[in-house]
């Protein structure tokens, strides 16, 4: 039967779940039981244990309402909704509260009288709870005390799979001491430890893993490897050098650079979307292919080129260059209209794909692709390819297309071995100037 012990207090309401036959002391303080929970007051949790709970694995109710953005429907620049009241319901017990907040002496206490270490009444076990953010002393201190260390939560989640932040590596290392499964999929994506640490850009989750054996090319529920999973995450400019470490690793343990997922792109499709030109460098010296097509028809140069406009702060350009300088196929010269649309924003990407054709006659229909706005923000650039209109290129390009049809997918690895100057080295790589001649 459930009873309300104390008055609610706030938004916050906490309700006793008693088991068929159990007692408690007349108003057992069920709020500063909580309290003592959350603040890791020990003193305080062991007198009210010793006064009114002796039954440490008493579950509580929390009924809480909170404030929720609720989305109604897609609008030009995000989400249109509105904020609503919702109310929330869950169940939890002491051991879980303590595990949760890290008060590792309250957890001791409370092992010692009995409390059940595996058991879940919210869905997570209390080893769940300090897995996830990231109390290290609490998992050594539950593991100790026999806690399975490859129980599923009800999400279908073991607690290796909570371990996603980089605080929480010292938890990985013990669960793993203590056998937990690092190959173990959860339950409804399939997804192992190690798609979880790439995810999340953890290098050092990834190597705990992979030096106590995992299976670096495992597939989740989409059919993406880890490789793939991490190359789609690196999106921001101040985690790409975590993505970098972890791909970097996972390609040293034989990770396939051309394994496919159920939209039949690469790893280098996604990187390339994310104009991580460092990564995709990477993929490329690993021999990805660099012409290969997905679901929907596109190669890895269409991938940037559809996202080189919101990704302007990542310098698109450089994957573009990349690619090119590597073997990419160019884009059909009848395309290039359409490029501009998309691309009309990112001058620097419109002169190196206008610069590795030959010759590709300017039109002026090319100018009602371009918006006005951004035809006067980039007004030197866009005056210089104008003015090429029905004019051959110079003879320094046509000798710079020669050179580079000869070195072929070479590019970028023969051209710095040229005897020329630097400058020049870089007019051969595409490096781009800002104008067009």
């Amino acid at each position: 039967m459930d009873r309300l012990l104390e008055p609610a207090k706030g938004k916050l309401k906490i309700f006793q779940k008693m088991e068929q036959g159990n007692t408690l002391t007349a108003w057992a303080p069920a709020d500063k039981y909580y309290t003592a929970l959350v603040t890791g007051d020990l003193g305080q949790l062991q007198a009210l244990t010793a006064k009114h709970y002796g039954d440490v694995n008493v579950v509580f109710e929390i009924n809480k309402n909170e404030m929720e953005w609720q989305v109604k429907s897609p609008v030009t620049f995000g989400l249109s909704g509105l904020w609503s009241l919702e109310y929330k319901r869950e169940l939890t017990n002491p051991l879980c509260i303590a595990a949760g907040h890290g008060h590792t002496d309250c957890v001791r206490h409370l092992l010692h009288e009995h409390a059940n270490a595996d058991a879940t009444p919210g869905g997570r076990s209390a080893l769940h709870e300090a897995c996830q953010a990231g109390h290290t002393d609490c998992t050594q201190l539950l593991l100790d005390y026999q806690a399975n260390p490859n129980l599923l939560s009800d999400e279908g989640f073991a607690p290796l799979h909570l371990c996603r932040s980089q605080n929480t590596l010292g938890c990985a290392k013990i669960l793993v001491k203590y056998g937990a499964l690092v190959d173990q999929p959860s339950e409804e994506t399939q997804e192992t430890p190690l798609h979880t640490a790439a995810e999340h850009g953890l290098p050092d989750h990834v190597y705990l893993y992979l030096k106590n054996g995992a299976r670096v090319d495992p597939k989740n529920s989409h059919k993406e490897t880890p490789l793939s999973v991490a190359c789609g995450q690196a999106k921001k400019l101040e985690d790409q050098a975590c993505y970098l470490r972890v791909c970097k690793l996972l390609l040293l343990y034989g990770a396939d650079v051309n394994s496919t997922d159920e939209e039949d792109k690469s790893p280098l499709h996604k990187a390339s979307k994310n104009a991580n030109h460092g990564l995709v460098q990477l993929l490329l010296r690993n021999k990805a292919d660099i012409n290969a097509i997905d679901y929907n028809g596109a190669s890895p140069m269409a991938c940037v080129l559809q996202s080189a406009s919101f990704k302007r702060e990542l310098k698109p350009h450089q994957t573009v260059q990349m690619l090119l300088n590597h073997g990419s196929q160019k884009i059909w010269p009848a395309a290039f209209e359409k490029v501009l649309k998309l691309c009309a924003s990112t001058p620097e990407v419109i002169e190196i794909l206008f610069n590795s054709y030959s010759q590709n006659c300017v039109s002026e229909k090319w100018r009602a692709a371009i918006p006005k706005e951004i035809f006067q923000m980039h007004l030197s650039f866009y005056q210089s390819l104008f003015t090429l209109s029905c004019t051959t290129r110079g003879l320094q390009h046509l000798c710079r297309c020669a050179i580079r049809k000869q070195l072929g997918s070479k590019c970028y690895d023969l051209i710095p071995l040229l005897p020329v100057p630097k400058s020049l080295q870089n007019f051969l790589l595409l490096e781009p100037k800002g104008i067009v001649f």
